[in-house]
């Protein structure tokens, strides 16, 4: 009777601790231009990511049942990828021996979910710092965005997805679009 309950008992405490295999595919879109408005300009290109925690979900059910998840792929790596094929179709060149260096730092990306058993909430945000240090001085500039969205029942992976990948777009669009980044970028690149 006792191996009996251990295996029991060890067959609880296993399915306690193993790892959800729910994780959020995050690809944003990047804003690519119709055709290159600069040429001949490079840049090296880095990111980091300074968020607390890794996790770019968080599921509140209530009553104290808190539920993280994590990104598919890495966020930084992500966002860098999205970023340099955005510079790319800019005209700009990704070259790691340029003397200009442009960072990526992710300080916020989040989906806040809270649900009940007939309706859940989604507040996302996203803060995205870029640094451009070149020989003639330091550019720093940070772009963010928020959303919230309410819906019926339970709050799905796919609705989750939805909101980081559009605000990741928006954010991306912005940055695309900021013509004190761009004007810096062409007088001092």
């Amino acid at each position: 009777m006792k191996p009996l309950v251990f295996a029991a008992a060890l067959l609880t405490l296993t399915a306690c601790t193993t790892p959800t295999d729910t994780q959020l595919n995050l690809q944003p879109t990047p804003a690519l231009a119709a055709q290159p408005n600069v040429q001949g300009l490079h840049l090296n290109l880095e990111s980091r990511d300074l968020r607390t925690a890794q996790f770019v979900a968080l599921i509140d059910n209530g009553d104290k049942n808190v539920h993280p998840l994590h990104a598919r792929e890495n966020l930084r790596q992500t966002l860098q990828t999205a970023l340099s094929r955005q510079l790319e179709s800019q005209g700009i060149q990704i070259d790691h021996d340029s003397q200009s260096t442009l960072r990526l730092d992710i300080l916020e990306a989040m989906v806040n979910v809270k649900q009940s058993t007939l309706s859940h909430t989604l507040s996302s945000k996203l803060q995205l710092q870029l640094v451009l240090n070149t020989p003639n001085g330091k550019f720093i500039k940070r772009y963010a965005g928020k959303s919230s969205r309410e819906g019926a029942m339970a709050a799905s992976k796919e609705s989750m997805e939805l909101a980081m990948n559009g605000l990741m777009d928006a954010v991306l669009r912005d940055i695309q679009t900021d013509s004190e980044l761009n004007s810096y970028m062409e007088e001092n690149l």
